[in-house]
């Protein structure tokens, strides 16, 4: 499996006197079990970006293909792409809507036409996978927490049995201890079921745990594209487009300009705890 966008741009009313370019000649891969972190400031084009990889949005010019095909040639099954590429949107409100939440992660899998048992078992199996509590399964969307309507959202695209988990900000809004409980399900889901994600995310901190592959847009283009350690590396060129590194890549250059002979590249707290006390054993 791969998502391919091959010279991709996307004007946004280029009908008008004012058109704004949200995507500028972007080109990028997406292999099958990446876990790939999608950063960049406000207008930088994440969001227009994922809207393209399950034909949410055209582009202006170039292709999107999905496992070499496509996915705006005429007769390409677009419906079925959906299924295969899940989105959850940064708002988990805009998703739901039925009366309750197992009723509301049963919706997708229902249109696909299944038979009720296996829509049923789909939903369940989604709802567990998230960590939802069964005692709210009837229980009105409406009324959970922003973390929990976030793991409701997050069911009803797993409930579709996707190839691709596409999450756009999932954890906005989030005090620490509901962020941290949001992307350690995630991880854990990736691990369990091999499925390829990709977050996007605000927060540095976040990415450089949980993604092996970032990759930054800035004014419409693709500005970096790497691993987190190399992506970090460039932590001045972040900061000149209204972004930045972990706090721990400025700890250990900080700790290197005291004269301490750290590794600068670590970019998580276990990494910078084990390079620190490496120096100080030595």
């Amino acid at each position: 499996m791969s998502i391919i966008l091959n010279h991709v741009n996307y004007i946004y009313d280029g009908d008008t006197e004012i058109p704004v370019k949200a995507l500028d000649d972007v080109s990028i891969k997406i292999e099958d079990g990446e876990f790939i972190g999608l950063i960049g400031h406000t207008g930088s084009g994440k969001s227009t970006l994922v809207q393209h990889l399950n034909g949410l949005v055209k582009p202006t010019s170039g292709g999107v293909y999905y496992n070499g095909e496509d996915i705006h040639d005429g007769d390409y099954d677009l419906k079925t792409l959906r299924s295969k590429v899940g989105l959850v949107f940064q708002y988990p409100e805009h998703q739901l809507f039925e009366v309750d939440v197992f009723s509301d992660v049963c919706f997708g899998p229902k249109n696909l036409g299944l038979p009720k048992r296996e829509v049923e078992l789909r939903a369940f199996d989604a709802l567990r996978q998230v960590g939802f509590p069964e005692e709210f399964f009837y229980q009105s969307p409406f009324e959970l927490s922003g973390g929990q309507k976030r793991r409701v959202a997050i069911a009803g695209v797993l409930a579709m049995k996707p190839e691709v988990l596409v999450l756009d900000e999932p954890t906005a809004g989030l005090d620490p201890k509901g962020r941290d409980e949001i992307l350690e399900q995630i991880k854990r889901l990736r691990e369990e079921t091999k499925i390829t994600v990709v977050l996007v995310s605000h927060s540095m901190e976040d990415v450089a745990k949980y993604v092996g592959r970032i990759i930054v847009m800035n004014r419409g283009k693709v500005m970096f594209d790497d691993v987190p350690k190399e992506v970090f590396r460039h932590y001045k060129e972040l900061e000149a487009v209204g972004l930045a590194a972990p706090q721990v890549t400025y700890i250990m250059h900080a700790l290197r300009e005291k004269g301490f002979p750290v590794n600068t590249q670590a970019t998580t707290i276990a990494e910078a705890k084990e390079e620190i006390l490496r120096v100080f054993r030595t």
